[in-house]
């Protein structure tokens, strides 16, 4: 297993891919992996038809955007559950091929032993690094929040305290105090919503989205998002 002690620090002075959602922790991640080493591009992994991101159901095109406002490459697969291992594994031995020593990822929770993203970094011949990792919730959001990105609620779950007139909303300090008082964990890590980042200090430019027709799957809600015109 990889040095717990490093996860914190493990992009420091070294290049990186970074496991990208285009949400908040894995866009915060990656700024403070960036402030200390060399991204060289973003894994991002598509349900099997490759119209959405696995992680928060993103169209690649938004995911693209994204990437282009901060000037990374992405490196995405389409891929079911049963092989989604195999092809996560295979892009970080494309990355590394490229100069990646790290794979940085914005998990704030996982445990010490038996971490997953620890695993496939040893067979590719990787190391982890996990900046946010064990960070206390609201102290990662309000630092995201400080730094002035800027993102979306996309997703919901209300069956754990959220409403459907969440989605849409900007997460904002006063949003934060408003969800840590419906007894809501401010950054969803119980899954109880997703977002997308649309601006910030790693971005050139915002990216212009429209709202699509709000979706509903059991307990779930989603808030399509789609580009605009650029003004």
């Amino acid at each position: 297993m990889t040095e717990v002690a490093d996860w914190k620090n493990g992009a420091q002075g070294h290049k990186f891919i970074a496991s990208f959602s285009g949400g908040k922790d894995s866009m915060l991640a990656l700024y403070k992996a960036m402030s200390v080493g060399e991204a060289i591009g973003l894994i991002v992994m598509l349900e099997e038809e490759g119209k959405r991101s696995r992680s928060h159901g993103m169209p690649p095109e938004l995911i693209r955007a994204q990437a282009d406002a901060i000037g990374l490459p992405l490196y995405m697969a389409a891929t079911s559950w049963s092989d989604y291992e195999a092809i996560f594994t295979r892009l970080l031995v494309n990355a590394k091929q490229q100069g990646a020593e790290v794979l940085v990822t914005g998990d704030l929770d996982v445990p010490a032993h038996g971490c997953w993203h620890d695993k496939v970094t040893q067979n590719a011949g990787l190391k982890l690094g996990m900046p946010l990792w064990e960070m206390d919730h609201r102290e990662a959001v309000e630092t995201f929040i400080n730094l002035g990105f800027v993102t979306i609620l996309v997703t919901v779950n209300l069956s754990l305290g959220m409403r459907e007139e969440d989605l849409g909303r900007t997460l904002t300090a006063e949003y934060v105090r408003e969800l840590v008082a419906r007894g809501i964990d401010p950054c969803g890590e119980g899954g109880e919503f997703h977002t997308t980042v649309i601006d910030g200090p790693i971005f050139k430019h915002a990216i212009p989205v429209r709202h699509g027709e709000i979706l509903r799957d059991g307990n779930y809600a989603f808030l399509p998002l789609e580009l605009a015109s650029q003004l």
